[in-house]
């Protein structure tokens, strides 16, 4: 498997996604069997490339159904995968825990990584000590029937951390406080109904913390807070990552956190990454129409623009992940081939390659990738 050109695999790669596609099989009724039908998928992922450095914050952007949650969840190990490559650089503890299993080296790619892809269940249960997650939703990733110190105490009895409860107790002290939730004693012994959005979240992220991962997947960790006290777990995140040295892959619809909390963006739809690089190049200075289209329908906060409705730059509806349109997936969108009559016979017909158009900013689009 060649490794794309915008791809620089090193030392300093803790994770790369290679041509990794994610599809789900599309229930058959009895008509489809007997006439012989060819199965049908969907197409979440699809053929999707990126690497995340250390100490990095890497955004994944784009609308509902982009695919952005199942590339997020695929590095959780939470999906088979259907094709592709996920390397992950593990710490030498965790080296040492697979040399005891007896991990086979037929696991390990070409740069040293481990292909999480390809990790069989028994030896995942080391690879989730590093690699955690942040749900989106607070309210449904917490068991209601458990108390927050039995909630952040089930990783630890699982992962065998700690060998008595007191060890425990302080570990859930200190998580508690890592996520400003003090004094963490009158918090360990209430229910989260009893706690309100905020501190739901936080205690999400405590129990993603508890492990010492080394990477956090954030899915949407602010979309189901009061804008209020959205600002206020972005800045813990970046407290955190500071003071933990994590490294995370940022899940989000909305470019106005991803430009805030990222240093490097990737702007999904349909499954594939049409434009990705440095936040703020991708921001100042969009390339793809569908990117352009996102920014345009950020809200300006500008009072004398408030009763202003912008026009964006984009039509129809989302095509279905089951029947993907042939060449460049955005084309039955796209009103840039309104001005680009030249492209038709291109773009409804050739996927676009990912280009480097300046230093470190790649778009996949024929506006470009023709010059």
């Amino acid at each position: 498997m060649s490794t794309p050109g915008f791809m620089n695999i090193d030392s300093n790669t803790i994770l790369f996604v290679k041509d990794l596609r994610v599809w789900f099989p599309v229930r058959r009724g009895i008509t489809d069997v007997l006439a012989r039908r060819p199965p049908l998928y969907v197409r979440a992922v699809d053929s999707v490339s990126f690497e995340v450095k250390q100490g990095d914050v890497f955004a994944l952007v784009g609308e509902s159904g982009c695919g952005k949650t199942t590339t997020g969840k695929s590095v959780l190990m939470l999906y088979e995968v259907t094709g592709g490559q996920i390397g992950y650089k593990p710490s030498q503890d965790l080296v040492d825990s697979f040399t005891k299993l007896g991990y086979k080296p037929e696991y390990i790619t070409e740069y040293g990584h481990i292909d999480l892809s390809k990790v069989p269940r028994k030896y995942q249960r080391p690879l989730r000590k590093e690699i955690q997650m942040i749900w989106q939703d607070p309210y449904g990733s917490l068991n209601p029937r458990l108390t927050i110190f039995e909630i952040l105490e089930e990783p630890l009895i699982i992962h065998k951390f700690g060998f008595t409860r007191s060890d425990r107790y302080d570990m859930i002290h200190r998580a508690l406080e890592l996520v400003k939730l003090t004094p963490p004693e009158d918090f360990m012994n209430r229910y989260p109904h009893m706690l309100s959005g905020g501190q739901r979240q936080r205690v999400v992220i405590a129990r993603a913390l508890i492990l010492n991962p080394r990477f956090i997947v954030a899915d949407e960790p602010v979309s189901m807070l009061d804008v209020s006290i959205r600002a206020e777990i972005i800045e813990l995140l970046l407290e955190l990552k500071q003071k933990l040295n994590l490294t995370y892959l940022f899940i989000t619809h909305d470019l106005a956190i991803a430009r805030y909390i990222a240093n490097k963006i990737a702007i999904m739809y349909l499954g594939k990454i049409v434009e990705m690089g440095d936040t703020e190049k991708v921001i100042r200075n969009p390339l793809h129409p569908y990117t352009r289209a996102l920014i345009s329908a950020v809200p300006e906060p500008d009072p004398s623009n408030r009763l202003k409705v912008r026009e964006v730059p984009i039509k129809g509806e989302v095509p279905s992940a089951v029947n993907i349109p042939p060449g460049c997936r955005f084309h039955p969108r796209c009103v840039a081939l309104d001005e680009h009559r030249e492209l038709r016979g291109v773009c409804d017909k050739q996927e676009p390659p990912m280009v480097e158009v300046e230093p470190g900013h790649y778009v996949a689009c024929w506006l470009y990738a023709k010059r």
